[in-house]
């Protein structure tokens, strides 16, 4: 493999990070009521579900055995009860933030992790392919990018402190995107897919026990709440069935 290959993944990897340094800067530099944050993270878990349902399923289900799937999904589910107790120590090490706030972040980090997965796998199959999916993730990721610093920032986490936090959101995207374009790119099918399955396991519960709930905490008005996740959801749709 030449290096000039693995930097073209790394770069192209790149781009899902830009939706979410664009949301992180958002949040940042803006002073948006807590109900506004909470409506984000609605946006942020439609389109992480849309996400699981309408592009990584499918997929997932079309070459990998049942067990296999389930088997890498409840080791997902058990990284992710891990994750929350990291949460914790990440709580003190960062001055403040709630559990709930660093498994926004933890949630943020996932679907990040997943979209470098998915970029390092399709890279290896064509280029266009991998542009296509990393594109795809672009626009997707500002409201989660959005939600995981403002919850911070609502906290009274230090401004550095949340400089890092945005920053670090490069690492699983980079990593994922190497281990998906190193490891998996001469793997069989069903052994990409059980890759995504764990990830898959990640996502779905951090978003469904994690970002979801503490959306619900500023108490949005349920119209926007619901309309934001909506729109998140079947945005994502009209993405994958058209350029998908």
């Amino acid at each position: 493999m030449q290096v000039t290959e693995f930097l073209l993944v790394l770069g192209i990897a790149v781009l899902p990070g830009v939706g979410s340094l664009i949301g992180t800067s958002i949040a940042e530099f803006s002073f948006a009521p807590q109900w506004i944050v909470g409506v984000a993270m609605h946006a942020a878990a439609g389109v992480a579900i849309a996400l699981i349902s309408v592009e990584l399923m499918p997929r997932i289900l079309q070459d990998t055995p049942p067990w296999q799937v389930a088997t890498c999904f409840l080791g997902g589910g058990l990284l992710s009860i891990l994750l929350a107790r990291a949460a914790r120590i990440g709580r003190w090490l960062a001055g403040g933030g709630s559990t709930s706030a660093w498994m926004v972040y933890i949630a943020s980090a996932a679907d990040l992790m997943t979209d470098g997965l998915m970029t390092g796998i399709g890279v290896a199959v064509s280029t266009d392919f991998g542009l296509l999916l990393a594109f795809s993730q672009v626009v997707a990721n500002v409201p989660a990018g959005f939600a995981s610093i403002a919850v911070f920032r609502a906290e009274g986490v230090r401004r550095r402190a949340r400089i890092m936090i945005a920053v670090s959101f490069l690492a699983p995207l980079l990593g994922s995107a190497a281990v998906g374009y190193l490891l998996l790119r001469d793997a069989e099918p069903a052994l990409q897919n059980a890759a995504l399955a764990f990830v898959v396991g990640v996502l779905l519960l951090a978003t469904v026990e994690d970002t979801l709930p503490e959306g619900d905490k500023p108490q949005p008005p349920r119209r926007f709440s619901t309309a934001a996740f909506a729109v998140g959801f079947a945005g994502m749709v009209l993405f994958s069935g058209y350029f998908g």
